[in-house]
């Protein structure tokens, strides 16, 4: 299977820009979408405002349909294609780096908004007040591009960090900020934090819990109660997004592919998959293509 295709930041900008501003601003209208339609990845952040009509998005396994005032989020590394667009659909495409997204300000300060932040971004469907603020914030934006003196390029940067600092705090308010402004929301992302670093090498809750300085049973209390899911449950989904991400994106044989992952032999990730999902590697590989396919 060929990788699928990966966007680089620097090669989507106009060369005058590269060096001086980390990100880049277009129309996106059918034509401008193209390069989008086929599922691919991206070493940056892409925020895309719907300004009328409608496409179908899918990120990950997760379909969306996009309407008119809809804003979506991409995070690097997303597996994600646009399909089905409408025959008037018309956009603004925002694509930015990592320092531009205040990653370190949720890591720390902003903490507890972090939680499973990649999937909450990547639909947003805002009330008409808050639509209108985002749409002005964004003209501003615009603005200060179409003239990036270096006075302009800071302004820039301002609006867009502004707009993702209000998404970031819809979106905690929308799925329900009283389950997680809490001591246990912060030890569910030091959870995560942790698991994100170490899922290749360390499969149990036991690891995790020691670190936390938390019994097993309380790990699993904490993470049952915010996400719905055990502890065990979120190693092993972790473990199995990796697998399914490099089942479409790399051309790793299952072998290379279980190694990689810190599985001691291809039987071993052959055992893990099939306990999950009841199916093979390969079955899981071309289930995952077809799903992938543009109609």
């Amino acid at each position: 299977m060929a990788p699928m295709v990966t966007h680089h930041l620097k090669d989507i900008q106009y060369k005058a820009e590269r060096a001086i501003t980390p990100f880049h601003i277009f129309d996106l209208d059918r034509e401008a979408i193209a390069a989008y339609k086929e599922p691919h990845t991206k070493d940056h952040f892409c925020l895309l405002f719907v300004k009328k009509g409608q496409l179908n998005m899918q990120v990950e396994d997760r379909r969306y349909t996009v309407n008119a005032h809809h804003i979506c989020v991409i995070f690097p590394g997303q597996l994600s294609s646009k399909e089905l667009l409408s025959d008037d659909f018309e956009g603004k495409l925002i694509l930015f780096d990592e320092v531009l997204f205040c990653s370190d300000i949720l890591k720390n300060e902003l903490s507890i908004y972090n939680y499973n932040i990649s999937v909450k971004l990547n639909h947003i469907e805002l009330p008409e007040a808050e639509t209108g603020e985002i749409e002005r914030l964004l003209e501003q934006v615009e603005k200060s591009y179409q003239d990036l003196t270096s006075i302009k390029k800071e302004q820039a940067r301002f609006y867009i960090k502004i707009i993702l600092l209000k998404l970031v705090e819809f979106v905690h308010t929308k799925w329900g900020n009283s389950k997680l402004s809490n001591e246990n929301a912060k030890i569910y992302g030091k959870f995560l934090e942790m698991l994100e670093r170490h899922y290749k090498t360390e499969r149990t809750v036991s690891w995790y819990a020691q670190k936390l300085q938390l019994s097993p049973k309380k790990l699993n209390e904490i993470t049952r109660k915010i996400a719905g899911l055990t502890s065990i449950e979120t190693i092993h989904a972790r473990i199995m997004n990796e697998i399914k991400q490099l089942l479409l994106l790399s051309n790793y044989s299952h072998k290379e592919i279980a190694f990689e992952l810190g599985f001691n032999s291809p039987a071993a990730l052959n055992k893990f998959v099939r306990a999950k999902l009841d199916e093979t590697p390969t079955n899981l590989q071309q289930q995952l293509a077809q799903m992938y396919i543009i109609s």
